[in-house]
């Protein structure tokens, strides 16, 4: 019987020896507070600093002159750092109490890094020809401090685990190049940002054997956020559209992406579902404007901005399917679905920007089906049979080289940086009057814009679709508004026409109109002289211009 006793009681021993925590229910309250008090408590505190100084950090932003500039954009920092400190707080407290001190591991992943690096390369270029994403620069490193705590904090409350790395940096910048909220309003930046890595965290699935987040979480804030801004029609508590529109301002910028782009499809194996979305935008459109005469999207057969979605956004490898099928799959959705929800969007009257944004989150939805599809008709299809057996890489080797021959077709074609249709205003005058889909709409809209731009003879135009009544309801009091603000931009014809109201004259834009006429909506012409800007009005179809003499 002493034979086995004996090698219990060393058993008990060992196990004492080796987890002396274990054993504190059978001690006195004092002795567990002092063994938990010397052994796991200075190793939380150590794991709280990281949050602690990145939360600090996050609350000296708020005193720089760039935010004290603005009341709400100084509080919103302030009230975001105050929320992170009481979370650490409660959360250091709860530690404390249940003796488990939360952990942490450094794993640096190409895909966070490359894509980050890849995405900050476009914000430097963009932000050279608009100088706002420059002034944004310090509400950038103020999102990324409160989404690297925000992230900490929610995986150590739910698991006491924690995986460091650049993971925040791609989210973050992803967000960022298709929206932002003005500064009366960044707190919902803040929000938005919140959702997105909740969605990371709580939304999930098991997809091959293991546990992991279905959406994107960029695209789930930035989609969710969008169905917000649309249906209560608060657009203009952002930056949306001046996002979507300057980024063409960057000279060459197709080209640009798509160098960029063949970084991150070298990499990352995303060239199936760029190219196919590249292709069925670029397919889709050439057909509408080959039945209808008319281009679909107003200056270029794929926007830039989509063109950067396509690249940036959807291509994430944790949220696409896997198979290369799939991936083409994945791809041809997200270009219908741009290409149908612009539609969609500009029926409703909501600004069409949006159509990049919203379906991801679908796609995202989607991807297990489509993998279960696609392998579920290549085991009883007997093409499959015949495939090539190339290795992943040797793959996507070969997409990337189709991928470089169709944007060369696209460049030569004139269909990405070059000159297009859509860019020449009396072109939609002309479809106008021939009565083309949608043309007549188009024309007001690009008129409307360029008056913003303060260009004097748009704002005369306008005036006179109001009062003349042809392609918009007649209105007095909007006709005399633009008619006013041409006025005060001294364009005669537009005092003319206040003084003489129901009566309408035009008269032809001046060089300061040209020069905004036609940028494009890119580049800046201040500095280019009369010969070269009349010359290029010429190319642009202006008749006047091209009279020998003018200037």
């Amino acid at each position: 019987m002493v034979a086995h006793i004996e090698p219990l009681r060393y058993k008990q021993n060992a196990t004492s020896r080796e987890v002396m925590p274990s054993n504190r229910r059978q001690k006195s309250r004092e002795q567990a507070t002092r063994a938990f008090d010397r052994t796991t408590l200075p190793s939380s505190l150590r794991m709280f600093w990281l949050p602690a100084t990145l939360t600090v950090s996050l609350g000296a932003l708020a005193f720089l002159p760039r935010l004290l500039e603005n009341t709400t954009l100084h509080r919103s920092v302030v009230t975001a750092t105050i929320v992170l400190l009481a979370w650490q707080i409660a959360l250091y407290l709860h530690c404390r109490r249940t003796s488990v001190a939360p952990t942490l591991q450094v794993v640096l992943r190409p895909q966070h890094y490359v894509q980050a690096l890849v995405q900050g390369a476009v914000f430097i270029y963009w932000g050279w020809y608009w100088q706002p994403v420059f002034h944004m620069a310090w509400l950038l490193v103020a999102q990324l401090l409160f989404a690297y705590v925000f992230d900490m904090l929610i995986s150590w409350t739910r698991r006491n685990s924690y995986i460091l790395g650049f993971g925040p940096f791609p989210i973050i910048f992803s967000t960022n190049l298709f929206l932002w909220f003005k500064d009366d309003w960044f707190y919902l930046q803040f929000l938005m940002i919140a959702v997105g890595f909740m969605g990371k965290e709580y939304v999930k699935w098991s997809r091959d054997g293991r546990l992991t987040h279905i959406f994107n979480p960029s695209a789930f804030s930035l989609g969710l956020f969008s169905l917000i801004l649309i249906a209560t029609n608060t657009t203009e508590l952002t930056w949306a559209e001046e996002i979507a529109t300057t980024l063409v301002r960057a000279p060459s910028i197709y080209l640009f992406l798509f160098l960029i782009g063949l970084v991150v499809m070298y990499f990352f194996s995303i060239t199936l579902v760029a190219g196919s979305a590249a292709i069925v935008l670029f397919g889709s459109s050439a057909l509408y404007s080959a039945v209808t005469g008319v281009p679909y999207f107003i200056d270029s057969e794929i926007p830039a901005a989509v063109f950067l979605g396509l690249h940036l956004l959807v291509t994430d490898p944790s949220t696409s399917p896997k198979t290369p099928i799939g991936k083409s799959v994945f791809g041809v959705l997200y270009g219908l679905g741009v290409f149908s929800l612009y539609w969609l969007l500009g029926a409703l009257g909501t600004p069409t920007f949006y159509d990049k944004l919203l379906c991801v989150p679908l796609l995202n939805l989607s991807v297990q089906q489509i993998d279960r599809t696609v392998q579920f008709l290549k085991g009883r299809s007997p093409a499959s049979q015949h495939v090539p057996r190339w290795t992943a890489a040797r793959t996507n080797l070969a997409c990337i080289a189709v991928w470089i021959l169709f944007f060369g077709v696209m460049t030569t074609m004139g269909r990405a940086d070059g000159k297009h249709t859509g860019d020449s205003v009396p072109f939609w005058q002309r479809a106008c009057a021939d009565g083309r889909h949608n043309a007549c709409e188009r024309l007001m809209s690009i008129e409307a814009v360029y008056c913003d731009d303060n260009s004097a003879w748009a704002c005369n135009e306008v005036g006179g679709h109001y009062t003349l009544g042809r392609i918009a309801r007649p209105d007095k009091e909007l006709a005399a508004a633009y008619f006013s603000r041409a006025c005060e931009l001294r364009f005669q014809a537009g005092c003319v026409n206040l003084l003489n109201p129901g009566h309408f004259t035009s008269a032809n834009p001046k060089t300061l109109d040209l020069r905004l006429l036609l940028r494009e909506r890119k580049q800046n012409l201040m500095e280019m002289s009369q010969r070269d800007l009349y010359a290029r009005a010429c190319r642009h179809d202006w008749t006047f211009a091209c009279i020998p003499g003018i200037p």
